[in-house]
């Protein structure tokens, strides 16, 4: 083989497994960044979760105390009382 032909072979298998490795390395990266996705999705549910669960826990303790307790305006009809 001509030194010609070898540089031709050597710098188009250069670029093939350039272009292979960086195509993996891009695909890694997109793979972590999905999973990084789903996690934080899964956070999000897991907190709204634990909100929606206060919300109802209080709501209890609102309806539970209103029937143990009257709240009353002390009388008091108008603003300038």
């Amino acid at each position: 083989m001509s030194r010609a032909s070898k540089l031709t072979l050597a710098g188009t298998s250069l670029a093939a497994v350039a272009t292979i490795y960086f195509v993996h390395y891009g695909q890694q990266a997109e793979k972590t960044a999905m999973h990084a996705g789903v996690v934080r999705d899964m956070e999000q549910q897991r907190v709204k979760r634990e909100r929606q669960a206060d919300f109802k826990m209080q709501k209890e303790l609102e309806s539970e105390y209103k029937k143990v307790q009257s709240v009353h305006d002390g009388g008091k009809t108008g603003a300038g009382g």
